[in-house]
């Protein structure tokens, strides 16, 4: 049996040399640290989904979106293709649907209870901030 397959795109959003970890509000995974982002709909390209996303997660808009990485993970029940970029926002957020957040520095970044998929993302985006 295949299982499903969930396509995403995530922002690695940038702050001073920090990176913004949001905490899960919701469902099976709840209280984990993600990226900010969520599904691609159909007829939407992943920098339109991740546009929507922020949008209504954060209340943002980004800046300056760059293509970082693919990520697929196999989780039980399905498999997720992250599409993952580093992008700036224009303001303060305002979180809807998460728990929490924080600005992470490089050497915090393993201080927090990552989703699967996201700590995998972890060793790119220690090298793009050092």
């Amino acid at each position: 049996m295949n299982k499903k397959e969930i396509h995403v795109a995530a922002g690695i959003l940038k702050r001073n040399g920090r990176i913004l970890a949001v905490q899960r509000g919701t469902g099976q995974w709840k209280g984990y640290w993600e990226f900010p982002g969520g599904k691609i709909e159909e007829n939407e390209t992943s920098i339109e989904a991740l546009v929507r996303e922020l949008s209504e997660e954060l209340k943002v808009e980004i800046l300056n979106p760059s293509f970082l990485t693919t990520i697929r993970f196999s989780y039980p029940g399905f498999n997720l293709v992250m599409d993952c970029y580093l992008c700036d926002i224009t303001r303060e957020f305002t979180l809807t649907e998460h728990l929490d957040s924080r600005w992470l520095a490089s050497d915090e970044l393993e201080d927090i209870n990552w989703l699967p998929a996201d700590y995998q993302i972890l060793p790119l985006i220690k090298e793009t901030l050092e």
